[in-house]
């Protein structure tokens, strides 16, 4: 199991999703699934939870990414951003009606890409967190009690940060976090970053 940030990268043109998902390989995140086609991303995206999607606004004869983001808009709790070539007034205006938290022009700006994404984590955690989880109130509603480290990661998590980030201010060892993050993942029966915040909203109202 990844504890590490799973993104769904959704792109129709072979070689820009191989440097797409080359370029996440290297900053350390992991892909969860790279989709050419709608039917194939609506699949993937009906039996998994990415903590994040990278999303191509024209796949196929139209705008099908739209008609994908929309679906995450209205079914599931997961940040996107869109990837496109296409800049127009009529594009953007249907795009950002489904609250996409990043748009990137093409050709991709792999720096961007990077900041995008991590600003799109860091704000997205903030929307999900009305209130700071409190450890005993949380450990109410679990079978099995999280531990305070594995608290202070929870916190961390909430704050945007990926592995590096925790581990260099928990001053532990990227295995480290991923073994705690593995732990919350079983005590809280999520698979994903996106469904552990959402569970622990659930579990704080």
């Amino acid at each position: 199991m990844h504890s590490n940030i799973n993104i769904l990268v959704v792109e129709d043109e072979p070689i820009i999703a191989e440097d797409i998902i080359s370029f996440l390989d290297d900053k350390g995140y992991s892909v969860a699934e790279n989709c050419y086609t709608k039917e194939n991303a609506l699949s993937f995206l009906k039996a998994n939870e990415p903590d994040i999607v990278l999303l191509d606004i024209n796949m196929g004869q139209g705008t099908e990414g739209i008609e994908i983001a929309r679906y995450l808009s209205n079914h599931k709790n997961i940040p996107f951003i869109f990837l496109t070539s296409y800049t127009d007034k009529t594009t953007i205006d249907q795009a950002k009606l489904t609250h996409p938290m990043g748009y990137i022009s093409k050709p991709i700006d792999f720096k961007s890409l990077y900041s995008t994404i991590e600003i799109s984590l860091y704000n997205f955690s903030k929307m999900l967190l009305r209130m700071q989880p409190e450890m005993d109130q949380l450990n109410r509603n679990l079978l099995s009690p999280i531990t305070r480290k594995e608290f202070d990661i929870l916190i961390a998590i909430y704050g945007g940060r990926n592995n590096k980030q925790i581990a260099e201010e928990q001053f532990v060892s990227i295995n480290t976090v991923k073994t705690h993050i593995k732990n919350l993942y079983d005590k809280m029966n999520v698979h994903s970053r996106s469904e552990l915040l959402a569970k622990v909203r659930r579990a704080m109202s």
